[in-house]
């Protein structure tokens, strides 16, 4: 790695005059920077990461999966959860000093961030640190939005000196180098740089709204969606908004506290205020895989992927860019005459005599004698079985998958008693429903088994 310089430029006022930018296509994840860095201190003293654990409602697209849990919480590839891969990006990319704030359902969420990167590569000074919603003698409300949680919590972001912020979503399935989008930002002189996807308008849910562009790489403006006014200027192009930004630190400040003191959200009010003020917004493109998570779809079919041999699912295997998480210390799981083919089995399972395939098994997870699973995801048990049984049993069924059940396309949640031959496969193809008091919903015609319920022996679903 090369010597930075430790010359540290000062912080610039923020300029809205519409000067000529310097020529510029849209940056890619796969190049590298054209300018040295040495102008600037390293990323892991000048940059500052927020991460967002959850959307701005408590009530979201992955219910009920959210029903005790916030979106960043959601267990993944059977050992993992959501925010451990953006963690994990930051990381990597050498930006150490990382907040996490949260709200809805976060108890979980706020537990395995305190204690899951403690043994990542983070320097003497680096830190992930938890700030949850709160209430203050100034200030008795909660987070409004993602804008106001910011607002809310400068006096902490304020405590190190970076020059400039890197907000991200907490719970979208994806790597990359964030280096490199802060190299653009710099190279670029800009304001604001935001990420956006690189498929345009084909196969992208635009979630987080879209951004007109030029071909100067500038931003012209921003649309909540394709109907708005979609069609874009002469030689600019609509692509779809991933909710990353890089904002200069003054700017940040001036944006919440002056321009804009009493707006709530980031995404649809602060940004295309900043645009609307004639601030220098600048695209970043990212080429690579990206979910969303968007809905119990988008989840079920990231969590399938992971099991497929294919470029283009995330890589959970990369020596390059390891996947931090909690460590459990779990013992490996125990197989017996088993058939697993094509899934992933998470640490401290119980498979005994069953047929597993193209399914993801989480941790803890106890899969009774002629049990048959597939193409579904088990999330696992909290509690770690004794002897392949549970304490606390419900009705006498135990947590996890009971003798001769059948299970096909579903997702079921954690610390779920499925009692012993019970078929969860659709029978009737039904594409939307909620059953909830009976333990399950069906969306997009995918089961989905609701956290600690039970589903008593011979049901049929």
């Amino acid at each position: 790695m090369p010597i930075l310089s430790s010359y540290c430029p000062k912080i610039k006022i923020p300029h809205f005059s519409h000067k000529p930018a310097l020529r510029f296509c849209l940056v890619k994840n796969s190049q590298k920077p054209e300018c040295p860095n040495s102008l600037f201190p390293p990323a892991n003293q000048s940059v500052a990461a927020i991460v967002f654990g959850d959307e701005s409602s408590s009530h979201t697209k992955l219910y009920p999966l959210t029903k005790r849990r916030s979106e960043a919480a959601i267990p993944i590839a059977g050992n993992y959860r959501l925010i451990d891969a953006v963690v994990s990006n930051c990381i990597n990319s050498d930006i150490t000093k990382i907040y996490a704030l949260t709200q809805f359902n976060s108890t979980s969420l706020n537990s395995h961030i305190s204690r899951a990167y403690s043994g990542a590569r983070l320097p003497k000074e680096g830190f992930v640190e938890v700030i949850a919603a709160y209430q203050s003698p100034e200030d008795n409300g909660w987070f409004q939005g993602s804008a106001d949680a910011i607002r809310k919590c400068l006096w902490v972001l304020e405590e190190y000196p970076v020059t400039e912020y890197l907000v991200l979503p907490g719970h979208h399935l994806y790597k990359m180098d964030y280096q490199k989008i802060v190299d653009a930002h710099r190279r670029n002189e800009a304001d604001i740089t935001v990420s956006v996807f690189g498929r345009g308008e084909d196969g992208v849910d635009f979630g987080f709204g879209i951004f007109e562009i030029n071909t100067e790489n500038q931003v012209l403006e921003f649309r909540h969606n394709l109907e708005m006014n979609a069609t874009p200027k002469s030689k600019s192009v609509n692509l779809g908004s991933m909710g990353i930004y890089v904002i200069n630190r003054d700017v940040m400040i001036k944006l919440l506290t002056e321009y804009y003191p009493t707006v709530t959200d980031l995404k649809t009010q602060v940004i295309p205020g900043a645009i609307s003020l004639g601030m220098k917004i600048h695209a970043y493109q990212f080429d690579g895989y990206w979910e969303d998570m968007r809905s119990i779809e988008a989840y079920y079919r990231a969590s399938m992927e992971t099991i497929r041999k294919t470029n283009k699912a995330y890589n959970f295997f990369d020596r390059d860019c390891p996947l931090y998480t909690l460590p459990r210390h779990l013992p490996p799981t125990l197989v017996t005459d088993a058939v697993i083919v094509d899934s992933v089995i998470g640490d401290g399972c119980f498979l005994s005599k069953c047929r597993i395939k193209g399914t993801v098994i989480g941790m803890k997870t106890r899969v009774g004698d002629n049990a048959v699973i597939e193409d579904s995801i088990i999330m696992g048990s909290d509690t770690y079985p004794h002897n392949g049984m549970n304490e606390g049993e419900a009705n006498g069924i135990p947590i996890g998958i009971g003798e001769g059940s059948h299970i096909r396309k579903a997702i079921i949640d954690k610390n779920a008693r499925i009692g012993k031959n019970v078929k969860i496969i659709n029978k009737e193809n039904v594409q939307e429903g909620n059953m909830e008091e009976n333990g399950y919903i069906i969306s997009g015609g995918i089961i989905v088994v609701i956290r600690n319920a039970v589903i008593p022996d011979g049901t049929i679903l």
